[in-house]
């Protein structure tokens, strides 16, 4: 299934709130996106349905496999990207903007061969 760009933000936040705090609850991933609570229930919900995320009783996330795939993906993207612009002279917090729209638009074979080009591999 194919997420769209919010979707794949929402679970790239989870995934650097886990490594951060340990455990996560909407009113974290809300916190740190800057969304409303309602607004990221309803994202949960949706991640939920569709298999990337697990929400236990005490209201903690967790990722599926499927959902940590695509997290990391995006997460590995958005750093090499980041650090390919601050390379190329960008400011970091520029930098950081636009690698976070870029990393949703570009293909698979562009993102590998800026890899491959960067000696990333």
């Amino acid at each position: 299934m194919h997420l769209h760009q919010s979707g794949e933000d929402y679970l790239e936040t989870i995934f650097l709130l886990l490594q951060e705090k340990g455990t996560v609850r909407s009113i974290d991933v809300a916190q740190r996106m800057g969304f409303s609570k309602p607004s990221v229930s309803r994202a949960m919900s949706i991640l939920r349905a569709d298999g990337y995320i697990e929400m236990a009783k005490s209201g903690s996330i967790t990722l599926t496999e499927d959902g940590e795939r695509v997290a990391r993906a995006m997460y590995d993207r958005h750093q090499l990207i980041t650090n390919w612009l601050t390379g190329l002279g960008v400011s970091p917090e520029v930098a950081a903007n636009d690698a976070c729209r870029m990393e949703h638009a570009i293909s698979e074979e562009t993102f590998a061969c800026i890899k491959k080009y960067l000696g990333e591999q």
